[in-house]
């Protein structure tokens, strides 16, 4: 038995009205930079050096280190082997929501093996420590003698500053955080830190192979079949055979690849003559470094280059080169500078701008996120016996990506960091992504797990007014193959400033993509391809980025799955498009009533109206545009107060059958048994029936039109061509308002002069001949 939805309520968008910024954004959005979050105070202490340290061990050395110590929480430096002089410049920040002591206790330890030594100490009073705002000059640290347990002075010095911030604060990023006490190591430290990552620079990279000259094949004998074979890094094409079927071939085909920088491959071009069905013969090799490939950036033909191919193709390396100057390939090799390279879902762009700088117009405005917290998360994984989640937030819009600071061990963790982007159109989409960490603690079996998914959010700009903050906490909602699943909630702050209203406004009269993508376009496979390559890249030049930002998570923010079949999407489309169509439907049947004289006084008015049109066509568009502006009007008080959100009844989520989304779960190819797969195809092959049918029908009427002066049936195309003639005799002796009258009073008539058959124009009509009876 199916489990019944859950309430709707649970996935809507709730608007909050947090405290953001002190309080401060009411007024003068531009007096702080961390304007749209709540301030979070924090105790900083930054170890600077020591000097002059005692030596505690029987060598007489010191191998020293420092541990900042506040109530239960406790931070420390790295150790130094055998120095009396240290510098550590490390800095630690205490969160002010969790201090358990008034007292800062920061000390000098020596490491040993069995027990680290004491060496001095020096104590703070909290209510003593002195407060810093930016953008005030960071606060010098001092040297402070160390003093013994007894606060008797001993021999060391350590240099220190300490204060009170917020994180807005320079030094927050970098520092120790006591929110994430429990993590060990150098890699657990920097698998933590809140960080931003810049997405590669993508290029289409455009191999036109022209023709190849005097190859060597090794069968003098027969006809060589001979294509060529592109690789550039994990990515491989080939040509079709060369029809020439000579040693001169020529192809003249185009071959895309995605290429990043910085090019750390070159293209490497095989010519291979196909000797047996699956046996290929290498008859030259070019290795081309893309550094020295010419850019465009317009549609301007460049120049060709002849290439020499050689038997060998050393990259790296000191083999010899047996080179076979005879034989040689004719390209044009170009690297696009003026398309965008595709390598987020086309739905959910954050970025149209090409790849060349050069082609960037200005800046429009500035989007600025404020990550607030999280409410009611799900534990993701269990340690020690109960279950936690290590909660941390990835936002991604244009080639700027960035990544929060994790919070460890919390289902509410509150992040409050403030990110801004320039925004170059305002038809683009921020994706902001939750994940679970589980790498805190370095090792191999950290290397080999995958950040869990939370959940993600979607804001597309346009439906943003410019200069509001929206403060909203939206559901982070999750398909898992058992359904639908709530993790939580995402607190965000959200403002899209405009610098400039006219040019906002003019850019809704350019087109989406660069212009090369209509002077040249690419294929739909060709895109589908290349933004599978495009992904591939990013997520693997991203994974070497330290900290990593993993494949895993590139691939969520960037829905590479998406185009996967599902039976829920298709179900889910198909009632958008009956959704679309209700609107026309709506207004056929309402005329339909209106020709019925369902509502004589309606109708009477109907007429009224018709008559006034056709008496004075000039009123006909004005008064369309006039209807057009007033229901506009009528509709701007049902405007949408929030930005658009996961819509879980309009996915098909909450309904999906557990098959279907076992199917949606599946790997490609399958791994499921053969009775699954047989009943899902079966399945498959019914609904591809039925769109196949709607598909037949749409062609059969446009076959239809075609054949009324086609002469395919003779009879029909003869009355055809006579009731043209008659018409236009007709039309030009008796007035244009006449004739509207009469069909509109036609179309209008009363039910009682209406025939229960179809009109004789439907009937001819359908009794056309269609290409239906040529099919197999």
């Amino acid at each position: 038995m199916m489990q019944r939805p859950p309430p709707q309520e649970e996935f809507l968008l709730k608007e909050t009205n947090p405290h953001l910024g002190g309080g401060k954004h009411t007024g003068d959005k531009h007096t702080s930079t961390y304007d749209l979050v709540e301030q979070m105070q924090y105790l900083y202490v930054r170890v600077v050096k020591a000097k002059d340290l005692p030596a505690k061990d029987v060598t007489g050395s010191c191998d020293p280190y420092v541990e900042v110590k506040l109530g239960n929480y406790k931070g420390t430096t790295r150790h130094f082997e055998k120095k009396s002089n240290p510098e550590w410049n490390q800095v630690f920040a205490f969160s002010k929501d969790r201090l358990q002591s008034s007292v800062l206790e920061v000390t000098v330890k020596d490491k040993d093996l069995v027990k680290d030594d004491f060496i001095g100490r020096v104590l703070f009073d909290l209510n003593e420590v002195p407060k810093r705002v930016p953008p005030d000059s960071p606060l010098a640290p001092q040297w402070y003698r160390l003093e013994d347990r007894k606060s008797e002075k001993v021999k060391g010095e350590l240099m220190l500053a300490v204060w009170m911030g917020t994180q807005a604060d320079e030094a927050f990023p970098e520092a120790w955080n006591s929110d994430a006490s429990g993590v060990t190591g150098a890699d657990g430290l920097a698998n933590i830190r809140s960080k931003v990552y810049l997405s590669p620079k993508l290029w289409y990279l455009r191999v036109n192979v022209i023709e190849a000259q005097d190859l060597q094949p090794s069968d003098k004998g027969r006809f060589p079949d001979v294509f060529v074979k592109a690789i550039l890094g994990n990515q491989a094409l080939r040509t079709r055979i060369s029809q020439s079927r000579n040693i001169n071939p020529l192809w003249n085909e185009d071959l895309m690849f995605v290429a990043a920088e910085p090019f750390e491959e070159p293209l490497i071009l095989s010519v291979e003559d196909r000797v047996a069905p699956n046996k290929d013969e290498v008859l030259g090799r070019c290795a081309i470094p893309l550094q020295y490939v010419d850019r465009r950036l317009d549609h301007k033909p460049v120049n060709t280059r002849w290439y020499n191919l050689e038997k060998y193709v050393v990259v790296e390396g000191d083999k010899k080169k047996e080179t076979k100057f005879a034989s040689r390939i004719h390209m044009r090799i170009c690297l696009e500078g003026g398309y965008h390279v595709l390598d987020e879902s086309t739905h959910y762009s954050s970025d149209l701008r090409p790849t060349a700088k050069q082609l960037w117009k200005t800046a429009i405005g500035v989007l600025e996120v404020g990550i607030l917290n999280a409410q009611g998360l799900m534990p993701m994984k269990t340690k020690d016996g109960r279950g936690t989640t290590d909660a941390y937030c990835v936002a991604k819009y244009g080639q700027k990506w960035v990544r929060t600071r994790t919070i460890i061990d919390s289902f509410t963790p509150k992040w409050n960091e403030q990110y801004t982007w320039e925004v170059f159109d305002p038809c683009t989409v921020i994706t902001i992504g939750v994940f679970d960490n589980c790498h805190l603690h370095g090792g191999d079996k950290a290397a080999q797990s995958r950040d869990a998914r939370i959940g993600k959010v979607r804001i597309r700009l346009s439906t943003l007014e410019t200069d509001r903050v929206y403060t909203h906490s939206y559901p982070l909602l999750v398909l898992h193959p058992n359904g639908v699943k709530k993790t939580g909630e995402i607190h965000l702050a959200v403002r899209f400033t405009c610098s400039s209203l006219l040019n906002m406004m003019h850019m809704y009269s350019h087109p989406l993509l660069p212009k090369m993508h209509y002077i040249h376009p690419l294929t739909v496979s060709q895109l589908d391809s290349l933004r599978h390559q495009a992904t591939q890249i990013v997520s693997m030049r991203l994974s070497r980025a330290e900290p990593p930002l993993r494949k895993e998570v590139v691939e969520y923010m960037l829905d590479v799955g998406s185009h996967m079949w599902s039976m829920r999407r298709s179900k889910a489309n198909f009632f958008r498009i009956m959704g679309v169509l209700g609107g026309l439907i709506a207004v056929g049947k309402w005329f339909d009533q209106i020709c019925h004289w369902k509502n004589p006084i309606t109708t009477v008015l109907i007429h009224i109206l018709f008559i006034i049109l056709v008496m004075y066509p000039e009123l006909i568009l004005p008064t369309i545009f006039l209807y057009l502006f007033l229901i506009g009007v009528w509709y701007y008080r049902w405007r949408p107060r929030h930005p658009p959100h996961m819509d879980t009844r309009l996915s098909h989520a909450d309904s999906a059958h557990p098959d279907e989304l076992d199917e949606e779960f599946d790997t490609f190819p399958t791994s499921r048994p053969s009775d699954i797969i047989r009943m899902r195809y079966d399945r498959l092959r019914s609904i591809a029936g039925r769109i196949q049918t709607v598909v037949g029908d749409l062609a059969t009427q446009g076959e239809r039109l075609q054949s009324l002066l086609s002469w395919r049936d003779p009879r029909a195309t003869a009355l055809f061509v006579i009731f043209c003639l008659v018409a236009a005799i007709v039309l030009y002796v008796t007035p244009f308002q006449v004739v509207a009258l009469l069909t509109g009073f036609y179309v209008l008539r009363h039910p009682r002069f209406r025939h229960k058959l179809p009109s004789v124009p439907l009937n001819f009509f359908r009794r056309l001949p269609a290409r239906t009876d040529c099919m197999l």
